[in-house]
């Protein structure tokens, strides 16, 4: 298989991820927590550099597609130990948020413009593994796929 065309598969591996994301969305009704959301981005950007490695497979776009789907890697771990309780995530999207020492009605703000969806609530799992789980181990694989399309350049 050419260069191109692995860089291409991985990036319809992202593809494939943000549709999977979307689908237990819209479809199944998993609402995103902020860092779900976060994840996704990477992605999006991994699949439009696989488009763009088909038309221009020059090896800095590869290592630019790894670099994307290895970042949503990164947030999928981070993701993973803030559902896990290994450390503590956004205050805005973990209920962590002190209140203790405002207003009233500043406290009533800090909760109101909270997300409804906590970064540490699993909503999803398969063998033991969150969806920020199997971002993390796809993105994993997918950046590989990637860097294996990059040496070959």
């Amino acid at each position: 298989m050419k260069n191109w065309s692995l860089a291409s598969l991985a990036g319809l591996g992202s593809a494939a991820l943000l549709g999977g994301a979307l689908y237990f969305q819209y479809v199944m009704g998993l609402a995103p927590c902020e860092l779900c959301v976060e994840q996704r981005w990477p992605h999006l950007a991994a699949f439009l550099i696989g488009v763009a490695v088909w038309f221009f497979p020059a090896r800095w776009l590869m290592a630019l597609g790894a670099l994307a789907v290895a970042t949503s890697g990164a947030l999928g771990i981070y993701h993973t130990g803030v559902e896990r309780g290994w450390w503590e995530g956004p205050t805005a999207c973990s209920g962590t948020a002190d209140i203790s020492s405002l207003s009233p009605s500043d406290a009533l703000d800090v909760i109101m413009a909270a997300p409804v969806v906590r970064c540490t609530d699993v909503a999803w799992e398969m063998l033991g593994l969150s969806m920020a789980s199997w971002n993390a181990i796809l993105s994993f694989a997918l950046a590989a796929l990637w860097i294996v399309a990059l040496r070959r350049a």
